[in-house]
C-alpha cells in the first residue's frame, strides 16, 4: 500500500482560513460506508443523524498557546518553538526552526527575559527537549508570550484565540484542536444528550503526528509520534453499556478514535486507564469498538485520510472527496464536516 494512493488534486481555495461565525452552520457530507452514497447536509442535521442510545465519543483536550517566538541568547538570532510534549521538571519536547544549529546547552529567551529555555537533549526524529526558566506559574507565563499553534496552511492569525479550541476543552496540552469537535455549540451538544444520545469525553493531547507528513511511499513503514490519552471508568462504562445495549459508538474526530481503538481490547471492551499511544490506522485495520465517525475533510497523502479510508473504504472517501470539491466544500481545520455510518 502506497502513500501515493491516498492522493487526490485539491485547489487552494477550498482550504478555510477563518471558521464560520456560527460553528453549527457548516456543511455535512454524509457518507455511507457500505455503498459508498453520499448526501449533503447541514451540520445541525447530525441531530437527525443521531439516534437515542447511540454514544458520541469526543475529545476534550485543550490547545494551549505553543508556538513561542524568541531569539538565541548568544547571537540574537530568531528562533521559533513548538511545544509538543510536557516532560518533567519543566521540560518539553519541542519542535525548533530552524533546528540545524540548536545542539545541547543552546539557549534561548522569549518575552525581553520572562522565560529562557535551554536544549538539554536531541532526539533521533530531530526533536529537542527542551528545559524553561521562569517566575511565577507556567500556563500565565505561556498565555501571556505564547500563540495558537495554527497549522502551516492557515496564513493568518486568529482574533479570537477561543475559535481553535472546542467548546468541551477542559483538560490543557494540545498542540493542536480536535477539529471535528469544533462545529457542536453547547445548545447543539444539549440536544443531542435530550434526544438520548450519550456523551462520553476521552483526553487525547494533539501532538506531532498532526503537523508530520508522511514521508515514505510504503504506508506501513510510517511511525506515528507518541500522544498522551486518558480514559476515565465513566466514559469506559458509558461506552461499553452502549455496544451491550446494541447501540452505535461515533467518535468526534479521529483522535477520539484513536483513543478507543489503543484503550479497546481485541474483543471490543473499552478499558479505563492512560498512557502513551502510537497507533497508526490505515485500509485493513479491523476497528473494535467505532461504529461511526465525524471527521473533517483531511490534507492529501496524510495519516488522517488513511484512517478514514480504513474506516469506509478508499475507493468511497476518494470519490467522496472528489465530490466535496466539485460542491467546493471547505476543507482542514476550519472547513466542513463529514458524517461517515
Amino acid at each position: 500500500m502506497n502513500t501515493s494512493d491516498f492522493y487526490f488534486d485539491l485547489p487552494k481555495e477550498l482550504i478555510a482560513q477563518d471558521p464560520l461565525e456560527d460553528r453549527a452552520a457548516s456543511r455535512l457530507l454524509v457518507l455511507d460506508r457500505e455503498t459508498g452514497a453520499v448526501q449533503h447536509r447541514q451540520f445541525r442535521d447530525i441531530l437527525e443523524l443521531l439516534l437515542p442510545g447511540d454514544c458520541l465519543v469526543l475529545n476534550d483536550t485543550r490547545v494551549i498557546p505553543a508556538r513561542l517566538y524568541g531569539n538565541k541568547t548568544d547571537t540574537g538570532a530568531a528562533i521559533e518553538l513548538l511545544l509538543l510534549k510536557r516532560m518533567e521538571n519543566d521540560v518539553w519536547e519541542c519542535l525548533v526552526k530552524p533546528g540545524k544549529k540548536c545542539r545541547t546547552g543552546a539557549r534561548f529567551t522569549f518575552g525581553d527575559g520572562r522565560l529562557c529555555a535551554e536544549v538539554v537533549e536531541t532526539k533521533e526524529d530531530g526533536n529537542r527537549l527542551i528545559h524553561f526558566e521562569y517566575e511565577g506559574i507556567w500556563e500565565e507565563v505561556l498565555d501571556a508570550l505564547g500563540e495558537m499553534p495554527l497549522p502551516p496552511y492557515i496564513t493568518h492569525k486568529l482574533k479570537d484565540r477561543d475559535r481553535y479550541q472546542t467548546v468541551y476543552a477542559v483538560h490543557e496540552g494540545s498542540a493542536a484542536a480536535p477539529t471535528a469537535g469544533l462545529h457542536f455549540t453547547k445548545e447543539l451538544l444539549a440536544e443531542v444528550e435530550q434526544k438520548g444520545v450519550k456523551l462520553a469525553f476521552v483526553t487525547l493531547h494533539v501532538g506531532l503526528g498532526t503537523f508530520r507528513p508522511v514521508k515514505v511511499e510504503d504506508v506501513t513503514k510510517h511511525h506515528m509520534h507518541s500522544e498522551y490519552y486518558e480514559v476515565s471508568e465513566e466514559t469506559a462504562k458509558l461506552v461499553n453499556d452502549t455496544k451491550a445495549a446494541g447501540g452505535r459508538v461515533i467518535c468526534v474526530g479521529t483522535t477520539s478514535c484513536r483513543t478507543i481503538e489503543s484503550a479497546g481490547t481485541e474483543d471490543g471492551i473499552l478499558m479505563p486507564g492512560c498512557g502513551n499511544t502510537e497507533i497508526f490506522i490505515y485500509p485493513g485495520y479491523q476497528f473494535k469498538l467505532m461504529d461511526g465517525l465525524i471527521t473533517n475533510f483531511h490534507l492529501p497523502e496524510s495519516t488522517l485520510v488513511m484512517l478514514v479510508s480504513a474506516f469506509a473504504g478508499k475507493d468511497h472517501v476518494l470519490a467522496a472527496y472528489e465530490e466535496a470539491i466539485r460542491e467546493k466544500y471547505r476543507f482542514f481545520s476550519f472547513g466542513d464536516a463529514m458524517y461517515i455510518a
